[in-house]
């Protein structure tokens, strides 16, 4: 597969264009949110940190319960860029560790630029302005959040209600764009 624009289409019908992955994402963050409220912030750490890890699976079974396969070809080059931003994810979070043991109310917004950072590469991944959009909203509220001195449980609600705004807005987008590619 040697064609950007052919290995992007082939991750955008895998993946319902990266919808199914930014709501399982909400999700998680949602997770954290509620655990946040009603437990303690710092078990939402975990919470996230465990949902995370799920945000992949959760993201494909997504994905095919909406008729999508959850895959991309093998021959597809954009896999491994996929791969390469999850490990510079994964090595980001014991920054992010550190960064709440200084205080707790830093976990969420670092948390944010992390992953706002990570959805910056997804707009080469799909051919999306779409994802410079949710990275940088993420980066911005990462940054009113620590502005603001925002407590833990306002900056895992404001995680994942972005992520479920952005999720509607992937999925929406998907629709247009298969659409389109049917009338050609």
């Amino acid at each position: 597969m040697n064609d950007l624009r052919a290995a992007q289409a082939d991750m955008r019908r895998g993946y319902l264009s990266g919808a199914g992955g930014i709501l399982a994402s909400s999700l998680a963050w949602a997770a954290a949110a509620a655990t946040a409220l009603l437990v303690s912030p710092e078990q939402s750490v975990w919470v996230l940190f465990i949902g995370g890890m799920l945000i992949h699976p959760v993201g494909i079974v997504i994905c095919k319960l909406f008729g999508a396969s959850g895959g991309h070809d093998k021959a597809n080059p954009l896999g491994g860029l996929a791969a390469a931003t999850t490990f510079w994810l994964i090595f980001s979070l014991p920054l992010v560790y550190v960064a709440h043991l200084q205080r707790m109310d830093w976990f969420f917004p670092a948390m944010l630029l992390v992953i706002g950072g990570r959805y910056l590469t997804f707009a080469a991944i799909y051919g999306m302005r779409f994802y410079w959009a949710l990275g940088l909203t993420l980066a911005g509220a990462a940054m009113a959040l620590i502005f603001l001195k925002a407590n833990a449980q306002v900056g895992a609600i404001a995680g994942s209600a972005i992520e479920l705004a952005f999720a509607i807005a992937a999925f929406v987008l998907h629709a247009r764009w298969r659409k389109a590619q049917t009338a050609t």
